[in-house]
């Protein structure tokens, strides 16, 4: 086993907030008599996650518009696939910047909210792992006995035995890595590295520490506990309790032949609910069976429970139920989401996405009118070198100024787009195109008569 104290690191100002929020929690409920870690774990949970509720909101209104950009992204895909030219890679780009211009997203919008959250699950996890640093009263019981096993002569050997013995460890935490804490170097153990060793114990190994007979007359020693006077057995019963799960201690690992196994088995079932319904979220009405992202999707979704199922078996019973609260408070929150989405107009949504991706490109100092000529050039496209004049911009191809523009509005199919905008130029540009492609066409096919006719001759 590996003992944390409070981590340290990048992520150490992100567990302070949330050893914060879990101090309260246990303070709150400790008002009502309930002295209970697992119930603090599943609050707690629910907290952090209405926290991050805006955040989730919005990977939700992402998943809504990738709904309708996703026909378009895969046609893209497909009509330049095995293409590895430069120049096919630019255009793909472009086309694909114009879709989401169109739509007023970002390719980083559905990637941005879990950037956000994974430092919150990483220092989440820690504070589970290390809770006696972040509650107060929780420490202050394994205090007692951190305090009263130093005032024993040569408990340092004796404890080193007794850990080696068990095979433990104590290491200290430093943002996602853990680095090895040897206390045999220290004449007197700090209080803080003696309150990680016993956080840990379960109850066997409580009873494996007083059976040492050097440590066996700690159970009678008297301390205070807030105001009242308890002897260290009673401490460590009242520290067990705290831990209990229905006759189970969180610090355990489930095991087969025993009721703890119900723990990885709703690991498994909570989170295969997850992933099913954020799957039936982010499909499409018809599912493409070439677009891997889907097919990646469905394959983690399948496996990613399984795999917590067979972590929960070698982690603490703590983290399952962390597991477990987390992935039924997901389940609502999409539940609730999606129900309030569906009451919103899509349309209206893109609207609303399109001005404020124009508000915030313009906040940037991004103009959309410089943006014509680089996304024309990257397209493969030239304004020089041809008489065309188009009217829906006023640039004309042989003029090295911008005219003023027309103000007039772009239109494809039932969407409207400003004149201002890179979709309207790159619709622009694709129905020039088009053009091009039906005169080609027409040569060929004038060509092939003239043959025709000459043959007949």
């Amino acid at each position: 086993m590996v003992f944390l104290t409070q981590v340290s690191g990048i992520l150490k100002p992100i567990a302070w907030v949330l050893g914060v929020i879990l101090n309260a929690i246990y303070n709150f409920v400790e008002l009502f008599g309930i002295e209970n870690i697992a119930l603090c774990i599943i609050l707690f949970t629910f907290v952090v996650k209405m926290l991050m509720l805006p955040l989730t909101i919005k990977q939700q209104k992402f998943t809504k518009l990738q709904s309708k950009m996703s026909p378009e992204l895969q046609k893209i895909q497909q009509k330049y696939k095995g293409k590895k030219d430069e120049d096919s890679l630019r255009r793909q780009q472009a086309e694909t910047q114009a879709v989401y211009a169109k739509y007023g997203a970002s390719p980083m919008g559905g990637c941005l909210p879990l950037l956000i959250s994974l430092p919150i699950m990483f220092a989440l996890y820690r504070v589970i792992y290390a809770i006696p640093a972040y509650v107060t009263d929780i420490g202050s019981l394994y205090g007692t006995v951190a305090d009263s096993l130093k005032n024993l002569t040569g408990y340092k050997e004796t404890l080193i035995d007794f850990m080696t013995q068990n095979s433990l460890t104590l290491s200290q935490s430093s943002g996602c890595s853990a680095t090895v804490i040897d206390i045999s170097i220290y004449n007197d153990v700090p209080r803080e590295y003696l309150i990680d060793i016993f956080s840990k114990f379960n109850p066997q190994n409580w009873d494996a520490f007083f059976n040492i007979e050097s440590f066996s007359s700690l159970k009678s020693v008297m301390v205070t506990v807030k105001d009242s006077s308890m002897t260290i057995s009673e401490v460590v019963d009242k520290i067990i309790s705290v831990n209990g799960l229905f006759g189970l201690s969180i610090l355990d690992r489930p095991v087969w032949n025993s009721i703890s196994v119900c723990i990885p088995i709703l690991a498994v079932l909570t989170q295969f609910i997850q992933g099913k319904l954020q799957t039936a979220v982010n499909s499409n009405k018809k599912t493409n069976t070439d677009d891997p992202a889907q097919q990646t999707t469905k394959m983690m979704s399948t496996i990613m429970p399984i795999m917590s199922g067979a972590f929960c078996l070698m982690l603490p019973i703590g983290v399952g139920i962390y597991w477990i609260a987390s992935a039924v408070f997901t389940i609502i929150q999409t539940l609730f989401i999606n129900k309030y989405l569906d009451k919103i107009n899509v349309d209206d949504m893109l609207e609303k996405s399109k001005e404020k991706n124009i508000k915030k490109q313009e906040k940037l100092g991004v103009s959309y009118d410089n943006k014509m000529a680089e996304v024309a050039k990257t397209k493969g496209l030239n304004y020089n070198n041809s008489s065309e004049e188009y009217d829906n911009t006023s640039y004309k191809k042989n003029s090295n100024k911008k005219a003023k523009q027309s103000g007039s509005d772009y239109k494809r199919s039932s969407v409207s787009y400003s004149s201002k905008s890179i979709a309207a130029n790159a619709n622009l540009l694709a129905s020039r195109n088009t053009v091009k492609k039906e005169e080609v066409k027409n040569t060929e096919e004038s060509t092939q008569n003239n043959e025709d006719g000459n043959d007949g001759k």
